[in-house]
């Protein structure tokens, strides 16, 4: 362990959505993604916004893995200044999954849950920095030119 702050995401750059219709035989699960990601385009545009999914993040209190942590489940919008250089905010859904921590009471808790927006803010700009948010963005256009070229459908890209 050699960080404080594990943070771990899948990203959809939401610029590359190109279709809002959602597979009719799409399982549930998907269904609500989908759904979630219809209401950041809604909420937040198309345009210097990140739908981040299948999301953690784990506080370390001890120096120890097994004890003293705190993990969260989340899901959200990550906004970037006009370059793409830099997170601005973020609108998550976060929920609590595991703490090993027995000393902990419900308001600590819920402190932690709002402290997990700007962790995520500082990792998506480490993200960016890393090239990773290129990538990305790379790979999704890779996915659109193959569906444009064989006239097939792929959905949402999830």
């Amino acid at each position: 362990m050699d960080r404080w702050v594990e943070i771990s995401f899948d990203c959809l750059p939401l610029r590359t959505i190109g279709r809002l219709d959602i597979p009719l035989d799409a399982s549930p699960v998907y269904q609500q993604r989908c759904e979630r990601i219809k209401h950041a385009l809604d909420k937040h545009g198309s345009h210097n916004t990140y739908y981040l999914y299948n999301a953690q993040c784990k506080f370390h209190l001890t120096n120890r893995a097994d004890y003293g942590t705190v993990e969260f489940r989340w899901q959200g919008t990550v906004i970037t200044d006009p370059t793409d250089l830099k997170a601005q905010s973020a609108n998550l859904q976060v929920e609590l999954i595991r703490e090993t921590c027995d000393w902990l009471t419900a308001p600590v808790v819920k402190w932690f849950e709002t402290c997990v927006a700007p962790a995520v803010i500082v990792e998506f700009d480490r993200y960016i920095e890393a090239g990773d948010l290129q990538k990305a963005k790379d790979r999704i256009a890779k996915l659109q030119a193959q569906s444009d070229e064989q006239g097939g459908y792929l959905g949402m890209y999830l």
